[in-house]
C-alpha cells in the first residue's frame, strides 16, 4: 500500500505542472477566433504527443483548408494566433 502511495505521489508531482500549462494554453485558446480555436483543437493532440506546434498546426491547417472547413485566406493568421497559445503550453 505504501509503495502505491509513493508511486502516486511521484506521478502527481511530475504531471501537475503539465496540467497547469495546458490550462493556461486552453484559456488562451478560448480567446481565439473560431478558426484559430478549431486549429488549436485539431493540433493539440499532436503537440501533446511530442510534435512541434509548427508542424502540428501546418498539418491541421492544410487538412482543414483542403476539406473546406476553413478558408485559405484565414488559415495562416489563425495558425499564427493558435501558435501563441502553444507557446504557453511548452
Amino acid at each position: 500500500m505504501r509503495k502505491i502511495l509513493v508511486i502516486l505521489g511521484v506521478f502527481l508531482s511530475v504531471s501537475a505542472p503539465a496540467w497547469a500549462d495546458k490550462v493556461a494554453a486552453d484559456k488562451c485558446a478560448a480567446g481565439l477566433a473560431p478558426t484559430g480555436k478549431a486549429l488549436y483543437d485539431a493540433a493539440l493532440p499532436k503537440v501533446l504527443a511530442g510534435a512541434t506546434p509548427r508542424d502540428a498546426l501546418t498539418g491541421a491547417a492544410r487538412s482543414m483548408v483542403m476539406s473546406g472547413t476553413i478558408g485559405r485566406e484565414t488559415a495562416r493568421t489563425s495558425a499564427e494566433a493558435a501558435g501563441q497559445c502553444f507557446k504557453v503550453l511548452k
